[in-house]
């Protein structure tokens, strides 16, 4: 039996396309001392991997051809070498996109019986934590603020606009949807959402924010982020969190206005953050986030296709904005 698959093909210029990626039959993997194999379940696909293909994520390496795309996925151990993951145990590790991969046995998270495993790549997993520490510990926004977060209906996104009603905050959206506007009042309990794409945008923003805005949540950079600047309060806090406007394409739009200027006269800090540097608290996170999502607090948004085959265009459809909350890939159908 060989190991499906998908190659890095060619590095994008410009735009993402499918034709950077090729499927390949592979030599099954074997374990190796420490190590396990995991059979994927399914993966995660977010816009983050976009910077890693042009070198533009620092934490991400130099990008190359001829190897597996890079993920995070889940799986069932299949063959182990290591006693302190067994055979048949449910799994989160970097499995790439492929059906199979030989993980060392330290790197891998054991996913407890009594969750769902899916749930470790949405709220339980990167996309969970990401919205967490960055609304937490980077955006701490206090009861009764203005939160506005951007990609509102994005795989982090989504999380960090129901974190902040959470917190008995007010809460706002930018998307470029009118229906995925209409999702997060109707469905996630946003107080107002804006299409960034509508001719009135930042008028349509200053309504939504009469108050003005105390903490934003930026999943996009560019102009999106001009348009924060200017209705952020005095002492507001910005967690940059991503810059979606500049992964796409080999042309990003120039940095927005106001920086220092408006950072100055307001005071506004402005943090960048990964989530690896809160490793050490993912679990007392995943606790606390379970129990949103069984008193019906926090709801999971997950947008799934299914097959190996589907995952470029998957890819491709989400850098276009086309998903709402988590991109997952089945291959257990």
């Amino acid at each position: 039996m060989d190991n499906q698959q998908v190659l890095i093909n060619e590095l994008p210029n410009g735009k993402l396309s499918e034709d950077n990626y090729k499927l390949s039959d592979a030599p099954m993997p074997v374990a190796e001392a420490g190590q396990v194999v995991v059979k994927t379940k399914a993966f995660a696909i977010t816009a983050g991997a976009r910077a890693g293909l042009q070198g533009s994520a620092s934490y991400a390496g130099a990008p190359t051809t001829g190897i597996v795309m890079n993920g995070t996925g889940i799986g069932e151990v299949v063959e182990s070498q290591s006693e302190d993951v067994p055979v048949g145990s449910m799994v989160l590790g970097s499995t790439g996109w492929q059906a199979y991969a030989a993980l060392a046995a330290e790197s891998v998270t054991l996913i407890p019986s009594e969750r769902e495993s899916i749930q470790y790549l949405g709220p339980l997993g990167v996309n969970g934590l990401t919205a967490y520490f960055g609304l937490f510990r980077v955006g701490r926004p206090a009861r009764g603020e203005t939160v506005m977060v951007s990609a509102a209906a994005g795989s982090v996104g989504h999380f960090v606009g129901q974190m902040a009603k959470i917190q008995g905050c007010r809460v706002v959206g930018v998307c470029g949807d009118n229906l995925k506007c209409d999702k997060l009042v109707d469905d996630l309990g946003f107080d107002a959402a804006v299409n960034y794409k509508d001719a009135n945008f930042r008028d349509n923003l200053k309504v939504a924010t009469p108050d003005g805005v105390d903490v934003y949540f930026d999943n996009t950079g560019g102009s999106i982020l001009g348009s924060a600047l200017f209705r952020l309060n005095e002492g507001g806090r910005i967690a940059c969190c991503g810059v979606v406007s500049q992964y796409d394409t080999s042309s990003p739009e120039p940095g927005p206005r106001g920086i220092p200027g408006l950072l100055v006269n307001k005071r506004i800090t402005m943090q960048g953050f990964l989530v690896f540097d809160y490793a050490k608290e993912y679990e007392s996170a995943r606790e606390e986030i379970q129990g949103w999502l069984e008193s019906g607090q926090l709801t999971s948004v997950n947008d799934e296709v299914f097959g190996l085959d589907a995952a470029p265009n998957a890819f491709v459809d989400l850098l276009a904005g086309g998903n709402v909350g988590s991109r997952i890939v089945r291959l257990d159908s």
